[in-house]
């Protein structure tokens, strides 16, 4: 009989090889898959793989897909590293849009700067208020965040879906579940000309360099490093749960709120019931696939942008369906999690008893 027996310690290389192994085996997966599907698997390759970044403007809508996935991963980080398990990114980036979308229709004929600071500050608000309350309840009743936060971001559908089938809806929009185009004072820059990259990716890069800082370099990151790895230990440091919990859940929200509000001040220029891709779930993935390292959720959220990119290009040439690329995120976290299984047990023969 086989069974799974605890190493007495993890292996540090293995660790952090871990997301390359799972990468190729997704690679490998993905070949066998077309397969099935009864496509060249060298062409479905490089339809899903190659095409995408082929060209400059692919590469920039590489990094315009990629920047929500590093705002919200990067707030989630620095949650599940203190074991703050902020599952409700998506609603939170959903409130955030809807925020920065009131901002923009009630100043909908202003012009100035104004407009576009205040969109900011309304979506990480909106975000961090979505937030408060699995954090409140945790807190004050020791609920499950886990269960609370997710359960949020189907209030938040709906209520996104409310508002642009109601209040928010264009009056001269033929009865369309969408907002008024946004004017030109509550859009973001670009930042290329000829391509639909925004200041937003500075705001992604200026998060990760932010969020590098308070983990590895000030006290508080140090304090929620500890009660990640040794709550008891942390307890009687003298560190406050309550406050490693709201720190987790609001820097989750924050950023989450900001990928929100990019999304409706860049690409989609108003909002809709659609205004997520599930960038919020996505970006668990990518937290967990970087090893909750800044730097490796810069490149984990490109090759997550690149498996969004590669489900569009197989809808277009492969005639598969869009969401082949959530295949392609589902057995990326699942060779992730086996990776790990087997970094932290080794299978062992035991004799069966007669």
């Amino acid at each position: 009989m086989l069974k799974l027996e605890r190493r007495p310690e993890a292996s540090q290389l293995m660790s952090y090889a871990s997301p390359l192994i799972a990468i190729a085996l997704m690679l490998v997966g993905g070949l066998l898959l077309f397969t099935a599907l009864g496509k060249d698997p060298i062409e479905g390759f490089k339809v899903f793989f190659i095409n995408p970044i082929s060209d400059s403007y692919g590469i920039s809508e590489l990094f315009l897909k990629a920047t929500p996935l590093m705002l919200c991963a990067i707030g989630l980080a620095v949650g599940f590293r203190a074991n703050v398990w902020n599952i409700g990114a998506e609603g939170q980036l959903i409130v955030g849009a809807v925020a920065a979308s009131a901002v923009a229709l009630y100043f909908y004929e202003a012009e100035g700067a104004h407009v576009l600071i205040l969109m900011v500050i309304a979506g990480a608000v909106g975000g961090m208020l979505w937030a408060a309350i699995p954090a409140f309840l945790k807190t004050r009743f020791d609920t499950n965040e886990i269960l609370v936060s997710l359960m949020l971001v189907y209030v938040a559908q709906l209520l996104v879906s409310w508002l642009v089938h109601g209040p928010m809806m264009d009056p001269d929009g033929f009865n369309f579940p969408q907002s008024r185009l946004f004017e030109d004072s509550a859009l973001l820059p670009i930042l290329f000309e000829g391509t639909r990259l925004n200041l937003a990716f500075g705001f992604a890069v200026s998060a990760l360099l932010v969020g590098y800082i308070f983990m590895f370099r000030s006290f508080a990151g140090f304090q929620m490093q500890v009660a990640g790895y040794a709550k008891d230990a942390a307890r009687y440091a003298g560190f406050s749960a309550k406050r490693m919990i709201w720190i987790g859940m609001l820097s989750g929200g924050a950023m989450a709120g900001l990928a929100g509000m990019s999304e409706v001040a860049g690409p989609m220029g108003q909002i809709t019931d659609h205004v997520s891709n599930n960038y919020g779930f996505a970006a668990i993935i990518v937290a967990f696939v970087a090893r909750l390292n800044p730097v490796g959720i810069f490149f984990a959220s490109l090759l997550m942008a690149l498996l969004y990119l590669g489900g569009e290009q197989a809808q277009q040439y492969l005639a598969l369906p869009s969401s082949i690329s959530n295949v392609f995120q589902g057995m990326l976290l699942m060779f992730l999690l086996g990776s790990d299984v087997f970094i932290n047990y080794r299978v062992r023969w035991k004799e069966a008893v007669a």
